[in-house]
């Protein structure tokens, strides 16, 4: 039995814990066809919907877990939970999408059991030994890992796997528990939330396009043609932190390990050089069309496609050639 936690978002679930469900799928097949069990938590807008898409994705079964203990997020109870869920079901394999949450509550399910736990997965080599490949150092090198010891836990890294429904779906059927939870586990919770202004974090986190610029920009006002060639694609802008470091954008653009990590259709970074740190953000870009001065620049010679050349005649000749078709 292999037990997913699947997050939820915004009334409904999460793009990356659907991810988690494909390697989850993946890793069932792999197994002879292990059954795969769904783990929410707290209330669910729509039950029939949610049952509906998790059945698309490959579960057979909802475990929601209730209770006032799991109305906001608690790592130590959550993590509880997921202990007593895994005891009654007999799982083998604990899983969760390589979130803040996902990592947080999953290290505190690994201490629980006294067993190792990986972060960050994007592949596995055969059962027996279990031995998976998880991104370290923000993704810009791989370690391979054996779990030796049952249940594996483990977390599966963002956008490293796609979210594809199976051929014959059926809905999942759905089972409440309310686990008991000490009081101890709830020292640490959620009490309030408030909700910040939108910034523009989430729409580069999801674009399908994103243009960047880094240092070869020139400074603030070296912006115009990304920012028109973004909105042609209709894509969004991205920076490198050097561009934020120097006040030049807002940190809300800004790509990399310590900013957003990005999975769009086509990424283009203009004048960005690629060091790890940016390269950790994104590296999930299904295809790279990098513009640079220099050749050997590392986002140049990892890139898809590249244009060796100044951004600032590259690029808006691009826009020049794209008003032009229109």
């Amino acid at each position: 039995m292999i037990l997913v936690w699947v997050e939820t978002e915004a009334g409904g679930l999460s793009e990356i814990s659907l991810e988690t469900l494909a390697f989850a799928r993946s890793l069932a097949e792999a197994g002879g066809g292990i059954a795969i069990r769904a783990v929410l938590f707290g209330e669910v807008e729509d039950h029939e919907a949610a049952s509906r898409e998790l059945g698309a994705h490959g579960v057979g079964e909802v475990r929601q877990v209730v209770g006032e203990a799991f109305t906001s997020y608690a790592a130590a109870a959550w993590a509880a939970a997921l202990q007593e869920l895994r005891a009654s079901t007999g799982s083998v394999v604990v899983t969760a999408a390589g979130s803040q949450r996902g990592n947080e509550v999953l290290a505190h399910l690994a201490a629980r059991l006294d067993v190792p736990m990986a972060a960050n997965v994007v592949s596995f080599d055969g059962l027996a030994p279990f031995v998976v490949t998880r991104q370290v150092v923000g993704g810009a090198a791989f370690e391979e890992m054996r779990l030796d010891r049952r249940p594996a836990l483990f977390t599966v890294a963002g956008h490293s796997w796609t979210a594809v429904e199976v051929s014959d779906p059926a809905p999942a059927t759905w089972v409440e528990e309310r686990p008991e939870v000490a009081p101890a586990d709830l020292l640490a919770r959620v009490v309030a939330t408030r909700t910040k202004a939108a910034d523009g974090a989430d729409d580069l986190k999801t674009a399908k396009v994103v243009v960047g610029a880094g240092r070869g920009a020139g400074g603030p006002d070296g912006f115009g043609a990304v920012a028109e060639l973004a909105e042609l694609l209709g894509g969004t802008v991205g920076v490198s932190r050097v561009v934020t470091s120097l006040g030049w954008r807002p940190h809300h653009e800004q790509v990399g390990q310590t900013g957003s990590r990005i999975a769009p259709d086509l990424y283009i970074p203009c004048g960005i050089s690629g060091a790890i740190q940016h390269w950790a953000g994104c590296a999930s870009s299904k295809t790279i069309l990098a513009i640079n001065t220099d050749p050997e620049a590392p986002m140049m010679t990892k890139a898809t496609y590249a244009v060796i050349g100044d951004m600032h005649e590259v690029v808006p000749a691009i826009v020049d050639e794209l008003r032009a078709r229109r």
